[in-house]
């Protein structure tokens, strides 16, 4: 499908307002001294963005990829799944790692650590919902004390000499969007740019993201603004840019076993056209490898455990796709998983019947 080039059908004033949004889509976003490739970044997604899922969206067209959240308390003590979190050997700049907790002087010793095993932005997570987040006050349950956040932002800004950002929502709950708030607050005490998730925490993920506060934090403050939320095709990416004024979005759940959204979002911006679905070809191609370096990062007792939800994700929709996942969520070995793929793939391509049980 292709959109007009000429925008011949639209009134002079929609034109020059899609020209200047087409202006406003290349003027790249600027993080400290990092400019960004583009204004499509990944978002932080505990037990998802690791190392490879990272890369890996980086090389089909994201613009920046934010780590899962690293535990300030854990950090600190040193524990080896935390360090794997801040794992950045190999990994395209700028490389960004979340921090999350509640106490400022342990927040601020978190980042200045990621900074010296090589992040290049820390970003402070203050948007998590989940209760076991927020019953240590932490994620989100800090949009509730505001002199809590400013000392929190205070300490890890000044304890590190790499930019540091925001994550937030739009504030406690629907009687409480604070966000505007806080996005002065962060401005004050030094962060170069806040991503904001277009829901309250009470939300949850429920319900559709509201757009318009994100649009008011944008226009309250001179750092850059990511929105967030329910971003899953790239109509819907260039409509939240358009409506917020936002200088980047943020793609979380829509790339789990689509991590080529990306270079979709971006070729539609760029071209009003759509690319073509990626063949089964290529699908496969990209899990294999996804698969690999998953293996090389953990090893092959993780590896072949963390494997078993990604592959669930890209066989979700697929011909004989339940049956296939339920049995391969039994297989044990990395080279057994590979062989299993090979097969499912081949029975897509070619119409044959795996046995899969």
């Amino acid at each position: 499908m292709k959109l007009s080039k000429n925008y011949s059908h639209l009134t002079l004033n929609q034109q020059v307002i899609e020209q200047r949004y087409k202006l406003s889509y290349n003027t790249l976003m600027k993080i400290g001294k990092h400019t960004l490739d583009n204004k499509l970044i990944v978002a932080p997604m505990a037990g998802v963005t690791d190392r490879p899922f990272r890369q890996m969206c980086r090389d089909l067209g994201a613009g920046m990829a934010v780590s899962e959240m690293v535990g300030s308390t854990s950090l600190l003590r040193g524990s080896a799944k935390t360090l794997r979190r801040a794992n950045h050997d190999g990994e395209t700049t700028p490389r960004s790692v979340q921090i999350v907790g509640f106490d400022p002087k342990m927040m601020g010793e978190a980042a200045k650590i990621n900074e010296d095993m090589g992040a290049e932005i820390i970003d402070i997570n203050m948007g998590c919902p989940a209760k076991k987040v927020c019953n240590m006050l932490s994620g989100s349950a800090l949009l509730r004390d505001e002199d809590l956040v400013a000392r929190i932002l205070k300490a890890t800004v000044n304890a590190v000499s790499i930019p540091v950002t925001l994550k937030i929502r739009t504030g406690w709950c629907p009687t409480s969007r604070n966000g505007p708030t806080i996005a002065k607050i962060a401005e004050d005490n030094g962060i170069k740019a806040l991503a904001v998730h277009g829901r309250t925490r009470s939300c949850f993920f429920k319900g559709d993201a509201e757009y318009e506060t994100i649009a008011t934090i944008k226009n309250s403050v001179n750092i850059p603004i990511i929105a967030n939320g329910d971003i899953n095709t790239p109509e819907k990416a260039k409509e939240v840019l358009e409506q917020t004024g936002a200088d980047a979005v943020m793609i979380g759940r829509a790339a789990q076993g689509r991590p080529w959204i990306f270079r979709e979002i971006n070729h539609y911006i760029q071209t009003g056209e759509y690319l073509p679905e990626p063949k089964l070809d290529e699908i496969e191609s990209i899990l294999t490898q996804h698969l690999e370096n998953l293996y090389k990062f953990y090893d092959e007792y993780i590896g072949v455990r963390m494997a078993r939800k990604h592959v669930s994700w890209y066989s979700k929709g697929q011909r004989n796709g339940g049956k296939f996942r339920d049995y391969f969520n039994r297989i044990e070995s990395a080279a057994e998983q590979q062989t299993a793929i090979k097969d499912f793939f081949g029975e897509l391509k070619h119409g044959s019947i795996a046995n899969f049980s």
